[in-house]
């Protein structure tokens, strides 16, 4: 996936600028597409900066978690095989 040039939090800034001005001047002065500016908005409406960091760190510790979960699943899987054998 590619890299944006802007951070989450300059993103949300952008769109509370294009909430009071329009979204053609802001593209302009930005160097993005108006479509750009509509798929920001459809992913970060009506978060404020503070909201995007806490859904950075809640992404960040789901997939943590989806981690530790497939994990366990190989464990119990060879503790499954292991008593099969066993017997």
């Amino acid at each position: 996936m590619r890299k944006s040039r802007f951070s989450e939090d300059e993103v949300v800034k952008i769109l509370r600028e294009a909430d009071k001005t329009p979204v053609v001047e802001i593209a302009k002065k930005y160097g993005v597409a108006e479509q750009t500016i509509d798929i920001w908005r459809q992913r970060f409406g009506k978060l404020d900066p503070a909201d995007v960091k806490r859904l950075r760190q809640l992404e960040q510790e789901h997939g943590r978690l989806k981690k530790i979960v497939a994990e366990r699943d190989v464990e119990i899987e060879i503790m499954k095989e292991t008593a099969r054998k066993n017997w």
